[in-house]
């Protein structure tokens, strides 16, 4: 075979690399985003919150390793914990907008799982950018395990 060959990556593996650059990006602002709002701002987390990050921050360090060189097998574990994380978020919007219960909530102590520390727009909370968050990485990694399927 050619040298020229084997320097250039196939289309394929470009585009997936894009997707899963964005992917990383996406959990890159997400855990700077978390950490300027308690560490800068010295806004409370609560314990939903907490999860939340749990299973954010891995996604700022895992994706990265996945592109340098490109592991098509990084969505294998990437996937799993920002599925969770989706979960861990939906449940704490949820909880938010009443559609569950205050009696389930998990926060005994601390900071209230159902209070609004910050509220942009009238809507925006921090679940419900979590939620965001959680699914566009998602959509990123299922895009790119169904273009690196073909």
């Amino acid at each position: 075979m050619n040298q020229t060959e084997h320097s250039i990556p196939p289309r394929t593996d470009a585009a997936a690399w894009t997707l899963i650059f964005l992917a990383w990006l996406v959990a890159a602002i997400s855990t700077l985003g978390a950490l300027f709002l308690g560490e800068v701002m010295h806004l409370p987390a609560c314990v939903l919150c907490w999860y939340q990050r749990i299973f954010m921050f891995p996604l700022a360090l895992i994706l990265p390793i996945g592109l340098f060189p490109y592991d098509a097998k990084v969505v294998r574990y990437a996937l799993p914990v920002a599925a969770i994380g989706l979960l861990v978020a939906i449940f704490h919007q949820l909880l938010i907008t009443g559609v569950i219960p205050e009696r389930i909530k998990p926060c005994t102590q601390g900071v209230p799982c159902t209070e609004k520390v910050i509220e942009w727009f009238g809507f925006l909370t921090i679940p419900l950018l979590s939620v965001a968050a959680f699914s566009i990485i998602i959509a990123l990694l299922v895009i790119t395990y169904f273009r690196g399927s073909k």
